[in-house]
């Protein structure tokens, strides 16, 4: 699953589900990011409401993420999953590990 997170006009932040776009031999286009990051949190491990620091890809490796915007609709994202964070302002959203297991999540800052 590819979803994006966005903030609007209305200052909320919503989400998308995206198609990326694949060429030959089946991979998306290169784009530029600054480094990457490592990220582990324990079950229930809650952040409150943020925004997104910078435009970035968070690719969901071990565990179970859900991520809550402001008119309360909630995704749960698992392995393999990829969030476009791209909520820079606004409300922002809640995230919170969920189930037994331990979250590990790669961070990739886009150029």
């Amino acid at each position: 699953m590819f979803v994006r997170i966005y903030t609007d006009s209305d200052g909320q932040s919503h989400f998308e589900d995206l198609t990326v776009a694949m060429g030959q031999p089946g991979r998306s286009p290169m784009q530029a990011a600054v480094g990457i990051s490592f990220n582990r949190a324990e079950p229930g491990h809650f952040m409150d409401w943020h925004n997104a620091p910078r435009r970035q890809y968070v690719i969901i490796l071990a565990g179970l993420f859900e991520i809550t915007i402001g008119d309360g609709t909630k995704r749960r994202m698992g392995p393999g999953d990829v969030l476009l964070a791209e909520d820079l302002i606004g409300k922002g959203h809640t995230t919170r590990t969920v189930g037994n297991e331990t979250r590990l999540s790669a961070t990739i800052p886009l150029a």
